[in-house]
């Protein structure tokens, strides 16, 4: 796990540092497993996030915090119930277990004085946020645990708080140096899972940051006494590990070497800074998609039924393209009437229509005359002309629904926050997919602006967040020597780039287009295609969806995806 009770010690030391005796001003629930707690400190005003999500579970300042929900859950009322206003005593952690304690003297309903603890435990799946009483008695948690989960620790309302049953491992602070290389060496395992079955409060990559160096020639004991010391002294360095540019990997408190030129480290002035900064895409990314399952699941079901619907009719067409078979047919049994008995199962007649053909075998109906088998077969062929025609039309309408819903999936993914989600449900519904259910006066909702950028020399970019928005954005904001950006043939946004009579750099273009494929499905590729014209050039086919336009007399770059370099 990235954040250790080594880490957490750490993190401990920076948030006391700044929070003590501070007041809290307001409390905020984003999800349910996530708290935000605002402090008003000497330094000015702060945010406490605390998630005990399974994945990434975490305690820190935050510069990032969730929407909030429009009504705060129960649990939340209860905590600025009890907490607001509340003044911060101690922040606690036992030895290098993962759990902090916040200690807090508060003012209960009577105007009494009362001591309350806020405890965060980081453990994985079984992390938790418990409100405690001074007695020691739960007040209410996050995660609420029964005896039919669990018999080992129940964490219920008026039930007493116990601690997680401790790990049996060494405290690198409290135990001597050779007292931990001892038990590291008599372990069976590999170096790394000694370690780490060793030492308590120790992350994974520390573990395997001991190994690669003494590999590489360091002495065990030497390395325990880095890190002992480290701990020790507060001198550690809050540093990300990077797959690539972007990709956070890893964090950690050491300088790392394990990975040689394959990583890259990037350092940070604080913890908070670190976590919010390696957390921060990963949970925004989740978040969206948990609160947009919905709009998800209608749009991925619009979008396997109109493909479905799409591959039966091209099938469709494919047999009709058969028609004129249908046609000479009839026309043979027209000229051939007089040699066709009644009843005749199939007859054998010369094909005038076919050079190599001479003869051509029919099968007929014995049921009906010769001359009705021959209209038989004339019918069968006006049908299917006319279900060419028409299954054309259905196709092409279809293929622009489909074309429709995929980018209405593609913005879906790229949405920020929960009023983008709402416009785009707004726009479901203003098109019919989405059945409004209005309960009372309700507030028009209010259109966000558009995505906004500057070029390195100065040109304005705004991009599109939904369908509705390119219409609004390339149809009525944008002048007609503006200049208009979308990714070839993939679903995106329109991007537009105000020029204020200015003549377009070759800079501004290169720039507008690699923020124009970075809002676009093809984020993740490189030699993105895209086209760019003047917005005279754009024009919006009469009838079209939302965010469909046609455009002529254009130009195609090539580049990767990027937002310049100030808006990242």
């Amino acid at each position: 796990m990235a954040l250790d009770g080594m880490m957490l010690s750490l993190i401990k030391d920076e948030l006391k540092e700044e929070l003590m005796d501070s007041h809290i001003s307001q409390i905020h629930q984003p999800s349910k497993d996530e708290i935000v707690i605002n402090f008003r400190t000497k330094n000015g005003a702060k945010k406490l996030f605390l998630s005990c999500r399974a994945d990434c579970a975490r305690v820190h300042f935050t510069e990032n915090a969730p929407e909030n929900p429009p009504t705060p859950p129960m649990l939340c009322m209860l905590l600025r119930k009890r907490l607001c206003g509340g003044r911060l005593l101690d922040i606690r952690q036992i030895e290098f277990e993962r759990i902090l304690f916040f200690d807090f003297e508060a003012t209960n309903e009577i105007g009494d004085r009362e001591r309350l603890t806020l405890c965060i435990e980081i453990m994985g799946r079984y992390s938790n946020i418990i409100l405690i009483e001074e007695k020691g008695l739960v007040v209410d948690a996050v995660k609420r645990i029964d005896i039919t989960m669990t018999s080992e620790r129940v964490v219920l309302p008026k039930i007493e708080y116990t601690i997680p049953q401790k790990q049996d491992k060494l405290n690198i602070l409290e135990d001597s140096t050779s007292d931990i290389v001892k038990a590291i060496e008599n372990s069976e395992k590999s170096l790394d899972k000694a370690v780490l079955s060793s030492v308590q409060g120790i992350s994974p990559i520390i573990c395997r940051e001991i190994e690669h160096r003494v590999f590489e020639g360091s002495e065990l004991c030497c390395e325990i006494e880095n890190i002992a010391s480290v701990l020790r002294d507060k001198k550690s360095i809050p540093t990300m590990v990077l797959k690539d540019e972007n990709t956070p990997f890893d964090i950690t408190f050491v300088p790392i070497t394990q990975y040689g030129d394959v990583m890259k480290t990037k350092q940070f002035e604080n913890y908070s800074a670190l976590l919010d900064s390696f957390y921060y895409q990963r949970d925004m990314a989740v978040r969206m998609k948990q609160r947009s399952m919905d709009l998800y699941k209608l749009v991925s079901n619009m979008i396997e039924r109109l493909t479905k619907k799409i591959n039966i009719q091209k099938a469709e067409l494919k047999k009709s393209e058969n028609r004129e078979e249908l046609r000479i047919k009839g026309d043979l049994l027209q000229a051939n009437l007089y040699k066709i008995g009644k009843g005749a199962m199939f007859v054998e007649v010369e094909n005038f229509y076919e050079e190599n053909s001479p003869t051509l075998r029919i099968v007929l109906d014995p049921s009906i005359t010769p001359a009705q088998n021959a209209q038989k077969f004339y019918k069968a062929y006006a049908k299917a002309k006319t279900a060419q025609q028409m299954l054309k039309i259905q196709i092409e309408k279809a293929e622009q629904e489909l074309s429709y819903m995929l980018s209405v999936q593609d913005f879906l993914s790229r949405a920020q926050s929960d009023k983008e989600l709402s416009q785009i449900r707004l726009e479901l519904v203003e098109q019919g997919y989405i059945k409004e259910h209005r309960k009372g006066k309700q507030k028009a909702l209010k259109a966000l602006p558009p995505l906004e950028f500057k070029t390195s020399d100065g040109f304005t970019v705004l991009v599109g967040r939904n369908n509705k928005q390119n219409d609004q954005l390339t149809l009525k904001t944008a002048g007609r020597f503006d200049y208009w950006f979308h990714t070839k043939n993939i679903h995106g946004s329109h991007t537009i780039v105000l020029t204020e009579g200015k003549e377009l750099s070759d800079t501004a273009i290169l720039e507008a287009a690699q923020i124009c494929a970075y809002h676009s499905k093809g984020k993740d590729s490189s030699q993105v295609p895209v086209d760019y014209t003047i917005v005279k050039n754009v024009s919006k086919p009469s009838g079209a969806k939302p965010g469909k336009v046609i455009y002529d007399s254009y130009n195609t770059v090539y580049v990767t995806p990027k937002l310049p370099d100030a808006n990242e």
